[in-house]
C-alpha cells in the first residue's frame, strides 16, 4: 500500500470516528430531554415543593446561647494600704449570691482606656476649698490621662447639673474647663454666707444656686455620660464634696444603682468648709465602697493632693476577673458579688479587697 492510500485510510477513520462520537452525543442529548421530560409530566401531578434558602432558621436563632459575662475590677491593699500587684489566680475566688463561681480571665489591667469624669461641687460650702480642688485636679489630669487613649469629662453641681467639658482626650481642653470652674454666689451673697440687703425674689433659680443636689449629679453622669461610654473601658468617677445634700431628688442608693448599671468606680474626696455643716463622711463611703472605689477625707491641700495620688495609683493596680454567671436569667434583678481571698497566708496577712458589691442582670425586655 503506498502513502497515499495510508493517508486516505486515515482520513477515512477520522471521519469515520467523528460520526460515531456525534451519535453517541444526541442519542445522550436525546436521553436526558427525555428524562427532562417526563420529570417534568410527573411534576405536574404532585405540589411543589418549598425553595429551600440558605439562611438560619428562626429556631436555631432561639438556640443560641448569649452568656452574660460579668467583669468585676478589684484592687488589693495590706495593713499599710499598700497595694498588691502580684496575685495569681490561685490567690481569689468570686461568689455570686452565695454560689462560687468559674472565673473566665484573671489579669492584671493597667492599660485598659479609662473614660474619668471629675464632678465638682460648686455650693457654697465649697466656695473656701475650691481653688486647691481645681489645682489638685489640674494636676491629676496632666499625670493620669494619655492622649487618644483615655477620655474625661468635667461636670459641676449646685442644685442642678453642668457639663463644663463632655469626654475628650484633649488635656488642653480638660484644663480650659476646670479653669472655668467656679463659685458663683446666689444674689445679694457677699461670701462666707454673709447675705448683703435682701436677696431678689427670683422663683426657683435662687433656690437652685443656693442648693446643693449631689446624688441627682451622680445619677445624670452615670445615666447619661459614663453609661454610653464604650465598652471595655474603666469607668470611673471623682466626686468632689462634702457630701452634705439638701436639694436631689435622687435618693442615695438611686446615685448608687445607677453607677452600678454604669459599672462606674466612685472616688470621693470629702472637703468642704465646717463653717457649713462639715463632711458627711458616711454617705460619702457608702457610696464609695457599694461602686469598688474609696472615699478619702483631706484635711488641707497637702493631704488633698495625696487622695489624688492614691487614686492614681489604684487605678494602675488594678486587677480583673470575669466570669458568666451560673444565674443566667435574663430577669433585671441585682446580684451580690463578693472577691475572696483563697491564699491562706494572704488572709493571715489580712489583705483588703476592694470592689464593687454587686451588679443588675441584664433585663430580656430591653434587648
Amino acid at each position: 500500500m503506498n502513502l497515499k492510500m495510508i493517508k486516505i485510510n486515515k482520513i477515512r477513520t477520522k471521519v469515520l470516528v467523528f460520526l460515531i462520537s456525534f451519535l453517541f452525543v444526541g442519542v445522550s442529548l436525546y436521553g436526558l430531554n427525555e428524562a427532562d421530560a417526563q420529570q417534568t409530566r410527573d411534576d405536574s401531578k404532585v405540589a411543589p415543593s418549598p425553595t429551600v434558602t440558605p439562611i438560619i432558621a428562626e429556631d436555631d436563632e432561639i438556640l443560641e446561647i448569649d452568656s452574660e459575662v460579668v467583669n468585676v475590677l478589684f484592687t488589693a491593699q495590706d495593713k499599710k494600704n499598700r497595694l498588691l500587684t502580684d496575685l495569681k489566680i490561685g490567690d481569689v475566688r468570686i461568689i455570686e449570691d452565695g454560689v462560687a463561681q468559674e472565673l473566665t480571665t484573671f489579669s492584671r489591667k493597667v492599660d485598659l482606656p479609662l473614660s474619668l469624669t471629675i464632678l465638682i461641687d460648686t455650693s457654697r460650702s465649697q466656695e473656701r476649698t475650691l481653688p486647691e480642688e481645681k489645682e489638685a485636679a489640674r494636676a491629676f489630669v496632666e499625670s493620669v490621662v494619655r492622649p487618644v487613649k483615655d477620655e474625661v469629662a468635667v461636670v459641676t453641681f449646685t442644685g442642678e447639673t453642668t457639663l463644663e467639658q463632655g469626654m475628650t482626650s484633649n488635656i488642653s481642653r480638660i484644663r480650659r474647663a476646670i479653669d472655668r470652674v467656679q463659685y458663683i454666689p446666689p444674689a445679694g451673697t457677699i461670701g462666707a454666707g454673709i447675705v448683703l440687703g435682701t436677696p431678689p425674689i427670683s422663683g426657683g433659680n435662687q433656690e437652685i444656686a443656693a442648693s446643693t443636689a449631689i446624688w441627682d449629679a451622680v445619677w445624670v453622669t452615670s445615666n447619661e455620660i459614663l453609661g454610653p461610654a464604650p465598652e471595655g473601658t474603666r469607668r470611673a468617677m471623682i466626686l468632689l464634696s462634702d457630701g452634705v445634700d439638701t436639694f436631689s431628688q435622687k435618693k442615695l442608693k438611686e446615685a448608687i444603682q445607677e453607677a452600678i448599671k454604669a459599672e462606674t468606680v466612685i472616688y470621693s474626696i470629702g472637703i468642704g468648709d465646717n463653717y457649713y455643716q462639715g463632711v458627711d463622711r458616711g454617705a460619702l463611703n457608702k457610696v464609695s465602697q457599694n461602686t469598688g472605689g474609696r472615699a478619702f477625707f483631706p484635711r488641707d491641700e497637702a493631704q488633698l493632693r495625696e487622695a489624688f495620688r492614691q487614686i492614681q495609683e489604684e487605678m494602675r493596680s488594678q486587677y480583673l476577673i470575669a466570669y458568666e454567671p451560673s444565674n443566667q436569667a435574663k430577669d433585671g434583678t441585682y446580684r451580690k458579688i463578693e472577691v475572696q481571698l483563697t491564699n491562706k497566708e494572704l488572709t493571715r496577712d489580712k489583705i483588703k479587697i476592694t470592689h464593687r458589691e454587686g451588679y443588675f442582670a441584664k433585663n430580656k425586655v430591653n434587648e
